[in-house]
């Protein structure tokens, strides 16, 4: 690149730097509210993320018009390409974090207040917390270029896929003891699958991360709790 390329490059870069950080933080708050209107029964708070998705969105797209331009009309190369790249798979993965809140929204709205055990909410609580850290970690080492920060909230996504899979065994346990649980377990269910993927997207960020600074894939296997068994019923979500 010549001189005014590079410095016009560099201003691109940062703007798309700012946004996915403004999408960042919105995404956290959009999970610390999905999980707060769920454990406290909030209806109020539960409508007010499901509104406040479109403004993840909009950022969503702007970004990816402003990654289009810039790709267009400076045509990085190598490092520079990668950095591009890579803000356009981290906005579209905090995209995803964002519609999986929004759809905690949801169940709470149909829940009604309906909660018959406060023991199984703790454990989607405690999810939630381990999520939202995953996603703190990931988005600092992606604004850091740590790739290091990434890798270890790589390896511990799968804390969150076990105590997921814990959860399920307790939800089903309590289904088949009073059949009149069915219809809150399910939503509860449901909720935690959400949790549990937004971890995936939060691993997800990691990768990219070690993709942009490295400039290859992480070809490992991540690791995965066992999950078999609650395949059949996360498909139909």
């Amino acid at each position: 690149m010549t001189d005014h390329i590079a410095k016009a490059f560099d201003v691109d870069l940062q703007d798309l730097n700012r946004m996915v950080a403004e999408m960042g933080g919105l995404a956290e708050k959009e999970i610390a509210d999905a999980v707060q209107a769920l454990t406290r029964r909030d209806a109020d708070l539960a409508r007010k993320l499901i509104a406040a998705d479109a403004q993840i969105d909009a950022l969503q797209r702007e970004i990816e018009e402003r990654a289009v331009l810039t790709i267009a009309r400076r045509q990085p190369m190598a490092v520079d390409l990668r950095e591009v790249v890579s803000a356009l798979r981290v906005s579209n993965e905090i995209e995803r974090i964002g519609d999986l809140a929004k759809n905690i929204g949801k169940r709470v709205l149909d829940l009604n207040g309906d909660y018959p055990s406060l023991k199984l909410i703790r454990g989607v609580d405690h999810m939630g917390s381990l999520v939202l850290d995953q996603l703190k970690r990931v988005l600092d080492a992606y604004a850091a270029r740590d790739v290091e920060a990434a890798l270890e909230v790589w390896k511990r996504d799968e804390e969150i896929d076990a105590m997921c899979v814990s959860l399920f065994r307790e939800l089903l346990t309590y289904m088949m003891e009073d059949p009149r649980n069915i219809t809150f377990c399910i939503h509860l269910l449901f909720s935690a699958k959400n949790i549990e993927r937004m971890g995936d997207h939060a691993t997800n960020i990691a990768e990219t991360v070690h993709y942009m600074i490295k400039g290859e894939p992480l070809i490992s296997e991540r690791p995965k709790a066992d999950t078999t068994s609650f395949a059949p019923l996360a498909a139909r979500g």
